[in-house]
Order: C-alpha cells, then sequence, then structure tokens
C-alpha cells in the first residue's frame, strides 16, 4: 500500500519510488513533507492507523512544540517577518530561525511571485479565525488591498510585484504556473467568508474577465485554451497546472449568490459572464485531449497550439508528467456541479493510465516523456500525488456528503479548510472531514 511504504522513509520531503528512498526537496532539512501533506487525505479516505502513525511522527519529530493547530501557529509567525517590506508584500522565503527573508534570484528582479503571495490567503484568515489573533488576517489583507490599488495592464495581473516599490515586473500573465492560484485564492476567499468577502468577489470577477477576454483563445480544431500574455502577445501555450482553471470557472459559477439577473449574470457592482460554465467545460475537455494525445494517456507538463499541433507537447523539455493533479481536480469539480458522467469516464481513464504507467514497487513515479508507449520514470513521487492528485479521484468516485462545497474550500494544495460561518457560534459543531 502507497502510505504504508512512505512510512518506511518518513522524514522524506518525496519518495524515491523506484530506489524505495527518500528524497529531501530542498537542502538537507527533513520536514516530512509528504507526511504532512498526506495526513487529512489518510484521515478522508477512512485510514485510521495510518493517519495516526502520520499524527504520531509529526508530534514527535516537527520541532514546533504540540501538534496540529500549535504548530500552526508557531509556523504563522514565524513566518511573520517575511512581511517585513516597506509594501508588506512578503518575500518568496525566510529563514525560520533568524527571519531573514529574501526573494528567488531569478524572479525578475528581485520580485515576489503572484501566486506566492497571493497563496497565503485562506490558511492565515484560519489562523486568526482560530485563534483570535488577527495580525494573520492583517498582514495577507494588506497584500490584497496593494494588488486592489495597482494599475493594471488591461486589467490583467503581471505576475511579478516588487516589495520595496510596490511595482510590476516583468510584463508576464499566466493562469499557470506563476500566477494560477492567485486567482483561485481571490473566488476562495470569498467562499472561505461565508461569501461576505466582497473584495475578494470583485477581484476576481475583474481579473476573470480580464483572462477571458485577452487570454483566451479557440483553434481552428475547435480547441479552447488559456494562453499566456507576454509584453502584449499571447503565447499559444497552454501548461498543466493551467487545466485547474476549468475547476474555479465552474466553482465561481456554481457558488454564485441567489442574487442572480434574468439573463444569468450577477446583481451588483461586479458582473459574472454567464459564460464560465461553458468556458469550464471546453477548458475540461482541451485539458483531456492533451491526455488522450499522448501516448501513456497523462498529459504533458505543457502542451500548445501550433500550426497542425494541438494540446500536444512539442519540446522535449515539456514532454514530462510528474503525477499532477489539475486535470483531475478540474473533473471533480464539474462533476460534483454538472453530474455530466463524462468526468468520472474521464478520471477512470487517468486511474488507469496512473496504474498502468506510473505504479512501481515503492509507489507511484513521474514519466520523462508522455509520447513514448514505454515509459522512462523519473524516480519521484512528489508529495502533491498523495495530497491531491489521490484525494481528488477518490472525491471523483465519492458521495457529494464527503466534503460538501458549501461547507469546505480547499486550498491550493488540496487541504480542506472549513468556510467561516458568517456569525461564529461557539456552540455551533463545525463541519466533519467524512461523512456520518
Amino acid at each position: 500500500m502507497i502510505f504504508k511504504a512512505d512510512a518506511r522513509c518518513p522524514q522524506g520531503d518525496r519518495r524515491e519510488a523506484l530506489r524505495r528512498t527518500c528524497g529531501q526537496t530542498d537542502g538537507s532539512v527533513k520536514l516530512g513533507a509528504t507526511i504532512v501533506d498526506s495526513l487529512d487525505t489518510l484521515h478522508i479516505m477512512g485510514l485510521r492507523k495510518e493517519f495516526q502513525e502520520g499524527a504520531a511522527w509529526v508530534r514527535q519529530h516537527l520541532d514546533f512544540d504540540l501538534v496540529f493547530l500549535a504548530k500552526a501557529v508557531d509556523l504563522g509567525k514565524r513566518l511573520l517577518p517575511a512581511f517585513n517590506t516597506p509594501t508588506g508584500i512578503p518575500w518568496a522565503m525566510v529563514n525560520l530561525k533568524t527571519g531573514v527573508g529574501r526573494n528567488w534570484g531569478w524572479a525578475s528582479g528581485g520580485c515576489s511571485v503572484l501566486a506566492e503571495i497571493g497563496t497565503l490567503h485562506l490558511e492565515f484568515e484560519q489562523l486568526s479565525h482560530l485563534t483570535g489573533n488577527p495580525i494573520f488576517s492583517e498582514k495577507v489583507r494588506n497584500i490584497r488591498d496593494v494588488l486592489d490599488r495597482m494599475k493594471k495592464p488591461q486589467g490583467l495581473y503581471p505576475n511579478y510585484v516588487h516589495p520595496s516599490t510596490g511595482n510590476w515586473g516583468q510584463q508576464h500573465v499566466s493562469m499557470g504556473g506563476l500566477g494560477d492560484s492567485f486567482y483561485e485564492y481571490l473566488l476562495k476567499s470569498w467562499l472561505m467568508s461565508g461569501k461576505m468577502d466582497e473584495q475578494a468577489r470583485r477581484m476576481y470577477n475583474e481579473a476573470i474577465e480580464a483572462i477571458l477576454k485577452h487570454l483566451l483563445r479557440r483553434t481552428p480544431g475547435g480547441l479552447t485554451f488559456i494562453g499566456e500574455w507576454k509584453n502584449g502577445f499571447v503565447e499559444r501555450k497552454m501548461g498543466h497546472l493551467a487545466c485547474f482553471a476549468g475547476g474555479m470557472l465552474a466553482l465561481g459559477v456554481d457558488s454564485t449568490p441567489e442574487e442572480l439577473t434574468a439573463d444569468g449574470s450577477q446583481a451588483g457592482e461586479a458582473s459574472e459572464p454567464k459564460n464560465h460554465l461553458e468556458m469550464a467545460a471546453k477548458i475540461a475537455h482541451t485539458c483531456h485531449e492533451s491526455y488522450d494525445r499522448a501516448a501513456v494517456k497523462l498529459g504533458p507538463e505543457i502542451f500548445r497550439f501550433d500550426g497542425a499541433a494541438e494540446a500536444v507537447g512539442t519540446r522535449h523539455v515539456e514532454k514530462y508528467y510528474i503525477l499532477r493533479p489539475e486535470v483531475v481536480e478540474t473533473y471533480f469539480y464539474l462533476w460534483r456541479i454538472t453530474k455530466d458522467p463524462k468526468y468520472r469516464e474521464w478520471g477512470w481513464e487517468a486511474v488507469q493510465a496512473l496504474e498502468r504507467n506510473c505504479r512501481v514497487q515503492g509507489g507511484y513515479s513521474g514519466i520523462r516523456d508522455v509520447y513514448s508507449s514505454v515509459p522512462s520514470h523519473d524516480d519521484v513521487q512528489q508529495s502533491f500525488f498523495l495530497a491531491e492528485t489521490l484525494k481528488y479521484l477518490y472525491l471523483l468516485f465519492s458521495d457529494d456528503s464527503v466534503l460538501p462545497l458549501d461547507q469546505w474550500v480547499f486550498s491550493t494544495e488540496a487541504h480542506p479548510l472549513p468556510v467561516i460561518p458568517r456569525t461564529v457560534n461557539a456552540t455551533k459543531q463545525e463541519p466533519s472531514l467524512v461523512s456520518s
């Protein structure tokens, strides 16, 4: 069993599935990322024994004192120095012992990355809600306020912003890597707030309207994709990471308030195009095609739309698959919202492809070239495979009562967070991770 396999290298951040050994994601510090990332998956699937073993490891080895909430608070406090910049836009990295922060050397002249600074809101809001300490919420709300005030080229959010000046860096816009979860967290912040966070919903609507206006393209073969915007030009490619957008657009439609106009748009200041669900289905179809056109029936890291090549990875460095979840994530949301059986059928195709091509003796491994009928494994089982890919596949075939979408919001790493009640009632029971 895959979870038992990871118990044999408890301190590893990732599993080296062929050699059945442990690996670290960054440096020599052993944070047990695979265990931490998979704990809620174990709980949701009812694997109580494995969950308790993982919890015991966290209690014993993560040197923050106590377990879960106490550790989350301690980690949150250790992250706060990252926000000590002139704008409050945080650094990408912070030394948890010294509090010294810095950005990636490759990130557009010392800039922070949009997806990174935009993917703190859910977790920090939950910390403030659970502890009563407003500092975490204040930090992430300031990020959003800064971004909200900035002038945006054609309404678009570039992927880089400088933490000292508050200016945009390189003019590159992407729904995939570097940008993706910023948009996701705008919508999900509104959802987690009990649909009270009006700023988040307005910014989401405005951002998605600009994305669909400037980046959405349709190929001669009838495929719809979201390209990447660079200095005013659209590059005709889409990353596997961007395939989450189908699920996000569907979730945004399904969770729209009751106050709708006759044509399906949202009443009030912020309008929502009524075709978001249609766009979600088209993006899901394109991402499924990227899987179906590969020899192993799993999609490449990046696929292009150049001439006769549509939804195909054409460059050697783009043809790999590392057990990513975004495509099956979109299947999950569209199944829950539309109940179209094709999404379960596509999900089952992915399960079979994973078993056929990625299963190895010590777990599951990524593939170097999805267009080769004889898979060459990269010997890495990413922690997100347990936290996200397997979880979304499990939920795709589960009853809607397992983590209902009106009670739970998934973080960008697929960890379920409860919706914060509009009026916090201490006597109200929090929703359970598993159905009764």
